[in-house]
């Protein structure tokens, strides 16, 4: 019943779903080392350093997606920066994944070994050689598969971008039921959309994480 409509709306889905794959693209690349540098903070040996990370982490993690980007576009233009849409959308989830990535990045340098680590330092590693040498290879292969993971929840989130104007998909969702009082069927499309794409996303992360853990 709905194909003949849905093939009239999927252009402006697809086109929707371009921006969000973008979206979701830059934030993992801003928001990933960012939340490197977040756990590297957490384990540092300085208090207040370790400290000011905690307190990144825990803001980022405890604030909802849709706050964070809802202050970055309507709040801090008060502060005398405006950001457009896709900006905005991007600040927000990048801060979003730098809190929880860093988590699973701080939770794959912690599974390395320690005896590898003494290893290291016996054989005249320096603190910074022995963390870029032999915890961040093995620990980021470690938290590979549940940042590949995560990746998936993050282009789930950028469905809540259409709360700061942005054109994505569940945006374009809408405005298509706003013209055809269709808004279902257009919901559905870009659900439909959005499970073509992570379930075998979600499979495949799945079946490398199988691999890896073989592999170890």
């Amino acid at each position: 019943m709905y194909i003949a409509m849905w093939s009239d709306w999927l252009p402006s889905l697809l086109m929707g779903l371009k921006l969000s794959l973008q979206v979701c693209g830059v934030s993992l690349a801003l928001g990933i080392p960012f939340g490197l540098v977040l756990a590297l903070g957490v384990r540092s040996r300085f208090r207040l350093v370790k400290s000011c990370m905690l307190v990144l982490v825990e803001i980022g993690r405890g604030a909802p997606a849709l706050i964070l980007l809802q202050f970055a576009y309507y709040g801090l233009p008060s502060a005398g920066l405006t950001l457009t849409s896709f900006a905005a959308a991007v600040l927000g989830l990048a801060v979003c994944t730098g809190a929880y990535t860093s988590e699973i990045i701080r939770g794959g340098l912690e599974a390395v070994p320690q005896g590898q680590k003494e290893a290291a330092e016996a054989i005249g590693l320096t603190r910074w050689e022995s963390l870029r040498f032999i915890v961040l290879p093995q620990g980021l292969l470690v938290a590979l598969p549940p940042l590949l993971g995560f990746s998936i929840s993050i282009l789930q989130a950028t469905s809540l971008c259409f709360a700061i104007a942005l054109p994505e998909l569940v945006s374009q969702a809408y405005s298509i039921g706003a013209d055809t009082f269709l808004y279902m069927p257009a919901l559905i499309l870009a659900g439909l959309i959005y499970a073509a794409i992570c379930m075998p996303s979600t499979a495949a992360v799945g079946a490398l994480e199988r691999r890896l853990s073989k592999h170890a």
